[in-house]
């Protein structure tokens, strides 16, 4: 039986949209955060990170003053672990489903994100995640893990995918 549930796909297909569709129908039993866009006037200037239980911070913006830059946003390390190590600590300790959105270059860059990842993912606990397509040698290691599920979200199938994950996850007997 497969543990974690894994989200790929090409960006802009929609995988951060199914992550927030299923977020709702899993109520007190998940934790962990989503990003969204920080959107000024129409124009994408940066990311927000927003943990389950409200908490929320900068993730990456184009005027963030940062040596860690992913295209034109420089991401905030310092503020996007003290709003995302804590959300997954508590998901760890309280709750059967831990989200995270996503495991991507942005992440990746903080060497505390990666560990908890990989505490999380050599728990008890199950993993419901959006991860990068194109990999590195640390996404590549956990989508080829035995105990991962791995969906690719894509125009065709993303609007009934809510509901399956939630099937499995209920089979899964996680909330």
């Amino acid at each position: 039986m497969k543990k974690h549930i894994l989200l790929t796909g090409k960006p802009g297909v929609g995988k951060t949209s199914v992550i927030k569709k299923i977020i709702p129908l899993l109520g007190t039993s998940a934790g962990g955060f989503f990003t969204e866009e920080i959107r000024v006037m129409d124009r994408r200037m940066g990311f927000r990170i927003v943990t389950l239980d409200g908490k929320d911070g900068i993730m990456a913006h184009v005027d963030c003053n940062s040596n860690y830059k992913v295209g034109k946003y420089r991401v905030d390390l310092d503020s996007f672990e003290r709003v995302a190590i804590p959300a997954l600590e508590n998901a760890l300790k309280d709750k059967s489903i831990i989200v995270i959105d996503e495991i991507g270059k942005m992440e990746l860059f903080s060497a505390k994100f990666r560990e908890q990842v990989r505490n999380i993912l050599d728990g008890e606990k199950t993993l419901l995640c959006v991860i990068k397509e194109n990999g590195d040698a640390f996404t590549e290691e956990i989508k080829n893990r035995k105990d991962v599920s791995l969906v690719t979200v894509n125009y065709e199938n993303r609007e009934g995918l809510p509901e399956k994950v939630l099937d499995v996850l209920k089979v899964m007997k996680k909330f």
